[in-house]
């Protein structure tokens, strides 16, 4: 099978690395790639907003499939053109994607069809959203309604917080996105990202996963696109995956059915554990990053056909397995990250991967042939153990061998889990 990969960062890296694995693929193709996803497909050119040159691409190549990474293009209605041209596309149409490119959408499906979620309002205008913040006080949380490349939200822990943050929305610091305003309560609870694969009829589980969003130790600084992440996530029990899935994905599927907005792709479900069950944060409609990262680490089956079943209705007809041991991302990211930081700086070394670890490109390039780090987020360094602890310890061990002078990382991905592993 010829596949195209639409994306560039780490999650597009991961996907590459496993779907180069599978005996069913012939050629692979990356747009636009990174110097990583260099070593496993043959990267293009494209302008994967120009969707006429990319259906072009797929025609002259005979491609076969084409897996779209990231969210973007999946709101902008890339897999929907793709279709359309007879081209079996992995990713939600423009319409199912709502579920993350508006968080009101989103809140608005989960009241109609009783998803368990915050109780929130939505907002136009700056005022009536800070009335209302009065009215509920803090803590609680500000969202602008739109892609926001996971920087749109806010956890405030005073009224005063609050209120700064509707300000930023509707001043313009998230653009579009923030044109309009979600405000829900607080979640009290543990988080974690539950994925789970659907063909708009059948639902497949895959694994959970805990995100670190915060950009400093111990949980503090302003919210990220994501420091570190670790699969399996303890707090997702086996009867807590089959709660997600009854009060939650299902009632999703099936909602989005009746709507006249069937979703074909993968949910990517933000919860919180709280003392009621799962409710839902929000939903991603593409992997997650760096999430991403350790599922592929830890599945076991070939990708590809998994996602070509869910392209084509077939998801009923494959399994996914998974391998009991644990897995650990650190994110390597420039300094000034997630505000202002310097482009190009140089990356001396990389380490090789072995059996136990690997070092995901994000944010990098080739400039003159050397290696520069180009985003915010840079490196997924990301090994296995037989429990989070090692899985740790091996990451951390790998992240030291790194030899990049503007990068830094958090020192404490996976705390929860180490602490009730050494309990």
């Amino acid at each position: 099978m010829k596949v195209l990969l639409i994306g560039s960062g780490g999650r597009e890296h991961a996907l590459a690395w496993k779907i180069a694995q599978s005996p069913l693929l012939d050629a692979l193709y990356a747009a636009p790639g990174n110097p990583g996803i260099a070593d496993h497909a043959t990267l293009v050119a494209l302008n994967v907003e120009d969707h006429a040159a990319v259906i072009a691409f797929a025609k002259e190549k005979a491609i076969e499939f084409v897996v779209i990474g990231p969210e973007a293009p999946l709101v902008a209605g890339l897999a929907d053109d793709l279709r359309a041209a007879g081209i079996a596309t992995f990713g939600p149409s423009k319409a199912a994607a709502q579920l993350e490119g508006s968080k009101g959408f989103t809140k608005d499906l989960c009241a109609r069809y009783d998803i368990p979620t915050g109780a929130y309002q939505r907002f136009k205008s700056a005022e009536p959203a800070r009335d209302y913040v009065r009215e509920q006080g803090a803590p609680i949380v500000i969202k602008a309604d739109g892609l926001a490349a996971g920087k749109g939200v806010t956890v405030a822990m005073t009224e005063a917080e609050a209120l700064a943050a509707i300000d930023e929305c509707f001043d313009g610091a998230f653009g579009t996105a923030g044109a309009e305003v979600v405000v829900e309560a607080f979640l009290d609870g543990e988080e974690a990202s539950f994925f789970c694969l659907s063909d708009g009829k059948t639902a497949l589980a895959l694994a959970t996963a805990q995100d670190h969003k915060r950009v400093g130790d111990g949980d503090t600084g302003p919210n990220t696109g994501g420091m570190g992440a670790y699969s399996p996530a303890p707090v997702m029990t086996p009867a807590m995956v089959e709660r997600t899935m009854k009060e939650i994905i299902e009632p999703t599927i099936s909602g989005m059915a009746k709507d006249g907005n069937p979703f074909s792709g993968v949910f990517f479900a933000g919860l919180m554990i709280t003392a009621k069950g799962p409710e839902l944060i929000e939903y991603n409609v593409r992997f997650g990053d760096p999430e991403c990262q350790v599922l592929m680490m830890r599945l076991k089956s070939d990708l590809l056909p998994i996602l070509y079943a869910t392209a084509t209705g077939t998801l009923d007809k494959v399994q996914a397995e998974w391998r009991d041991d644990a897995a650990l991302t650190v994110v390597l990211a420039s300094k000034g990250y997630p505000g202002a930081y310097d482009k190009n700086t140089p990356i001396a070394h990389v380490p090789e991967a072995s059996a136990e670890a690997k070092v995901f490109h994000a944010g990098t390039a080739l400039k003159d042939g050397k290696l520069v780090a180009t985003g915010g987020r840079v490196l997924n360094v990301t090994a296995f153990g037989k429990d989070v602890t090692e899985a740790q310890a091996r990451a951390y061990a790998l992240t030291d061998r790194v030899e990049w002078e503007n990068g830094f990382c958090r020192r404490d991905i996976g705390w929860q889990a180490v602490a009730r592993e050494k309990a």
